[in-house]
């Protein structure tokens, strides 16, 4: 397991949790689950994402996953984070009806100037905590963690009713994401 929150196995299967700055509820519009759905369409087809599980929060994104493509998984996370920011962010400025965008807007510029690496707007936070997912055990409670977050929150009371997850996908129904690589598991 990794204990520093690096990328060390460029192979590996790797749970990842990222928040908005602030961990404002910036997800509670579905405009912007479905943009960063598309980015996720677009790198399982186009950057050799796989995609074993994962959750849009109003606040923040759960995803595990593996790069079979030649990026290595650091390099195909920033580059989801990258696009992802710009197009929510320019979506939130565009949108007039959009009523929280003076306050989103301004937090998104306030954190751009607390770093030296970030020009106009932060919208993610830069920590993802990468964790190496390395028994067959582990990655079950990763899963089972992540599909799990809408119902402690209160959103649903089963986790295939929640329909921004891949929790519908390991219900045996049809979930909102393609190629979803469902993980069997038969013991604990």
């Amino acid at each position: 397991m990794s204990r520093n929150y690096k990328f060390h196995n460029p192979n590996g299967l790797y749970f990842v949790s990222f928040a908005v700055v602030g961990w404002l509820d910036v997800f509670t519009r579905n405009k912007y689950k479905e943009l960063f759905l598309e980015s996720l369409q677009f790198c399982q087809k186009n950057k050799g994402m796989e995609i074993h599980a994962w959750c849009i929060m109003p606040s923040h994104i759960h995803l595990i996953f593996r790069s079979i493509g030649k990026q290595n998984p650091e390099q195909l996370l920033g580059d989801l984070k990258r696009f992802t920011s710009k197009q929510i962010v320019k979506e939130i400025a565009e949108n007039p009806q959009e009523s929280r965008r003076e306050n989103l807007i301004a937090s998104f510029k306030s954190e751009a100037l607390k770093n030296s690496n970030t020009s106009q707007y932060q919208f993610w936070r830069h920590d993802n905590k990468p964790i190496e997912l390395w028994s067959n055990k582990v990655i079950f409670q990763k899963i089972q963690y992540i599909h799990n977050n809408p119902v402690v929150e209160g959103f649903v009371s089963q986790p295939e009713e929640y329909l921004y997850s891949s929790a519908r996908d390991y219900a045996g129904k049809k979930g909102l994401l393609d190629d979803v690589c469902v993980f069997q598991y038969f013991g604990i």
